[in-house]
């Protein structure tokens, strides 16, 4: 009759269904020599459970010192210098009103200003180029999925009549 009852606690604690009071039974029961051979791996398991309740953990936790933030000040300052360094020595340019130039380098500025124009002209004609092409990909995508639609009524019309084609 014990076993029996302690067959149906086994079920019931596999299912997580146990009390606290029912699972002390068990504890009490399995920890006893006296197990039935199918129900010993029961005891090994409640067993090791006794077991580590009384272990415990002896060994020293190092704790890790406090750091010492002096080290990154210090690099955090000397990048700061040497930036600080760099922008000094950068030479500035001079800056030239177009009346200071001689008439050389006046000729130079206007024929360089004028070249540049061409340039950014030449640009703006070839981004309109472009911008036909996009509307032609955009009405050629257009009629590629009327064209589906075309497909599709033809299937559809064929189911309808069952013609083939």
């Amino acid at each position: 009759m014990v076993l029996n009852n302690i067959e149906q606690l086994l079920e019931k604690y596999d299912l997580g269904e146990t009390s606290l009071a029912e699972e002390q039974q068990l504890r009490q029961y399995f920890l006893n020599n006296r197990v039935p051979e199918h129900l010993e791996s029961y005891r090994l398991m409640f067993g090791y459970f006794e077991q580590a309740k009384t272990e415990q953990y002896n060994k020293d936790v190092p704790l890790k010192p406090k750091k010492n933030n002096v080290y990154r000040w210090i690099s955090v300052a000397a990048v700061a210098v040497l930036m600080f360094g760099i922008y000094i020595s950068q030479p500035e340019a001079p800056k030239t009103e177009l009346s200071q130039l001689s008439p050389e380098e006046q000729e130079l500025y206007y024929k360089t200003v004028e070249a540049l124009q061409l340039v950014s002209t030449q640009l703006n004609k070839g981004t309109q180029q472009l911008a036909v092409l996009n509307t032609m990909s955009e009405s050629y995508t257009e009629g590629v999925s009327k064209i589906g639609l075309i497909e599709e009524f033809s299937n559809t019309k064929n189911k309808i009549f069952k013609t083939t084609n």
